[in-house]
């Protein structure tokens, strides 16, 4: 038994994603969900800073 047998088998590649075209609506959307996601985190960040005393 030796040869390529043994050993971590290399995982496949993934396909290309194809580019999406975006209009103002999805850049909206997008925009939108990043502010969102920013205040989560700035809001968490506030949170565990006050429990810090």
């Amino acid at each position: 038994m030796s040869g390529r047998q043994g050993g971590k088998a290399k995982p496949l590649k993934a396909p290309k994603k194809a580019n999406k075209e975006l209009d103002e609506d999805d850049l909206a959307f997008l925009k939108k969900k990043k502010e969102d996601e920013a205040a989560r985190k700035a809001a968490a960040a506030k949170l565990t800073a006050g429990k810090k005393k």
